[in-house]
């Protein structure tokens, strides 16, 4: 099954060290039929490829992760209930690109992380 219609990224926001982009996710996407029935989940290493993909587009390059330092999942993502999400990233370029993300609706953060990608 492809996922490549499951969302949408607008960038809503740039600056040399900060990206904030709109997620639009597709809630009648065929994945939510088994993740899971009835109660759909957006998957955690869904959200986390937006954040990679959100960069990639921004930089226009291709991005592989090269360690992920911290991650923390901190509310299921309903996309019934949340059909957008804010992805803030602040991000600076050394010998590896290093980050730090969050996912967003509201007053609801739904996941924070902290990566390095080549």
């Amino acid at each position: 099954m492809s996922l490549d219609d499951l969302y949408s990224i607008d960038i809503i926001n740039t600056d040399a060290e900060k990206v904030v982009a709109t997620i639009n996710i597709d809630a009648a996407h065929p994945v939510f039929e088994g993740h899971f029935p009835g109660s759909p989940v957006l998957p955690g290493v869904v959200q986390l490829e937006m954040v990679k993909k959100v960069m990639e587009k921004h930089l226009d390059r291709a991005l592989s992760m090269a360690e992920m330092s911290t991650c923390k999942f901190l509310e299921v993502l309903n996309p019934t209930a949340t059909p957008a999400l804010t992805i803030e990233i602040k991000y600076k370029q050394s010998n590896l690109l290093e980050l730090t993300a969050s996912g967003t609706s509201g007053a609801t953060t739904f996941f924070k992380a902290r990566a390095s990608y080549r």
